[in-house]
């Protein structure tokens, strides 16, 4: 069975459920890597992706969004000079109660009883202001990793801003 549309889990309307010890059957989350490019290195320009809405983002659109703005950084940027980090982990557990739609399904299925529903993927709670993710680059790159987090706000199902903070205002409000 398909997943469904990204719509119908995109706002946090039930509490957060995250324990997964209590629960049988999580699916992992897609996201394979959080931390991409040079790792060592440092640079002087962080360019955020930022949330101006509250939500949810399912996991495949984190490993979406994470994999379009890789591949735009590793394309253009020489000798892999990034930094590409994944700053929001998907703790929430969705669940879905299948129901069938075809002729004779009434004879297989509960309907509303016992509707707590099966989980289906995990997805990050995001709340208006989070980082969803960060690209740290040399002051030559910046609109190189602009466009990379515009590409990967593009897989992100609410509204995002990117700002760059020089390295003189991370020391100020650290």
């Amino acid at each position: 069975m398909p997943l469904r549309p990204g719509r119908c889990y995109r706002y946090l309307d039930t509490p957060p459920y995250t324990r997964r010890e209590y629960i049988s059957g999580v699916p992992n989350p897609k996201i394979t890597k959080f931390d991409m490019g040079n790792t060592k290195g440092r640079y002087p320009v962080r360019v955020d992706l930022i949330s101006k809405e509250n939500g949810l983002i399912r996991h495949n659109a984190l490993e979406a969004a994470r994999v379009m703005a890789n591949r735009y950084l590793s394309e253009n940027i020489r000798g892999g000079n990034y930094h590409l980090r994944i700053r929001k982990y998907p703790h929430h557990v969705l669940r879905e109660n299948k129901m069938l739609a075809m002729a004779g399904a009434d004879r297989l299925q509960d309907g509303m009883r016992k509707a707590f529903g099966k989980p289906i993927g995990t997805a990050a709670i995001v709340w208006s202001g989070d980082v969803i993710m960060s690209v740290w680059v040399n002051p030559e790159d910046i609109e190189i990793a602009r466009e990379a987090l515009r590409r990967a706000a593009d897989k992100v199902p609410m509204p995002c801003k990117i700002k760059v903070f020089y390295e003189e205002e991370i020391k100020q409000a650290a």
